[in-house]
């Protein structure tokens, strides 16, 4: 896309609102490369964003590289190489431009510029509502009311089990069904509830999934799930919420976030206006990643 000066001074605006939200939190920017090790996003980001979306090739040297379809990875190999140095907890962003091969769509391009939002050494769900808090002022920033979006919210542990012990699946046919719930929405009833089946063999394992999808808040889960320890950290977390005024966040089991490195709170701002009924930016805790290259994990949240 060419950026002309009307467009640039629309873009600027956008970037100098992000910035000075972000910074008013105690953020401090960083940047990396443009292009990275296929590898980096082969092992950390998921089979779809690696395999499918990313542009990539062979260099002169004869590196196998691609242009970066996202910042995670990049700011976690940077924090490993200097995780003796920062003072944490690290507050770290960056405002860069990255692209995926994907089908372009109203409002979604092949190139794309992303704001990327990090908290690494913060433990514990603090990090995580203030983080959520920061989604919240962005988008107060831009002058939205909480009725004109809402932000989603749920947990990879939950995630986990749910599948794990209340639905008794293995590894496999957990990783399956979380694909499908993650396109849930984008199916119609009776395709999602076929797909199920073929995935949990039984119409009571699928009436049990069916129940949880009825829950309206974190309270309303079966029994045998709401008692489990990440229910207790999602409690946790929206008691912050309200303590911080954070009004905008709701509960949805069905959220699941594809990215394959997130290991506990994910979340998605949704703009709830019908004309553009859909997903603006998401992120999440993502613990283990830095730790993917070959150091001690350092727990990490933030979004993009």
């Amino acid at each position: 896309r060419d950026w002309y000066p009307e467009d640039k001074a629309v873009q600027n605006y956008i970037f100098n609102t992000w910035k000075q939200t972000v910074q008013s939190f105690g953020f401090k920017e960083y940047s990396a490369p443009l292009l990275e090790p296929l590898e980096v996003y082969a092992a950390k980001s998921g089979d779809e964003l690696a395999n499918e979306q990313t542009y990539a090739f062979t260099d002169r040297g004869g590196r196998e590289v691609a242009i970066r379809p996202e910042m995670t990875p990049s700011i976690s190999r940077m924090v490993e190489a200097r995780r003796q140095e920062f003072a944490y907890p690290a507050r770290l962003y960056s405002i860069a431009n990255f692209m995926r091969y994907e089908r372009p769509q109203r409002g979604r391009e092949r190139e794309f510029w992303q704001l990327n939002v990090d908290t690494f050494g913060a433990d514990g769900v603090a990090a995580e509502a203030e983080t959520l808090q920061l989604a919240d002022e962005i988008m107060k920033a831009f002058g939205a009311d909480t009725s004109m979006y809402e932000i989603r919210v749920n947990n990879r542990e939950l995630i986990e089990e749910m599948t794990r012990n209340y639905l008794g699946l293995d590894e496999t046919k957990a990783r399956q069904l979380v694909r499908l719930i993650d396109r849930k929405n984008k199916l119609p009833a009776d395709t999602f509830t076929a797909s199920a089946w073929e995935i949990l063999g039984s119409d009571e394992t699928v009436a049990k999934l069916m129940a949880v999808f009825t829950a309206a808040s974190i309270n309303n889960l079966p029994a045998e799930l709401a008692a489990r320890g990440a229910a207790g950290q999602v409690r946790e977390l929206f008691a912050m919420l309200e303590r911080l005024g954070v009004l905008s966040a709701r509960f949805d089991v069905t959220l699941m976030r594809g990215l394959d490195y997130y290991t506990g709170t994910v979340f998605e701002v949704f703009d709830t206006n019908p004309e553009n009924n859909r997903s603006l930016f998401g992120g999440g805790r993502y613990d283990g990643l830095v730790g993917m290259f070959g150091v001690e994990p350092i727990s990490a949240v933030g979004f993009a």
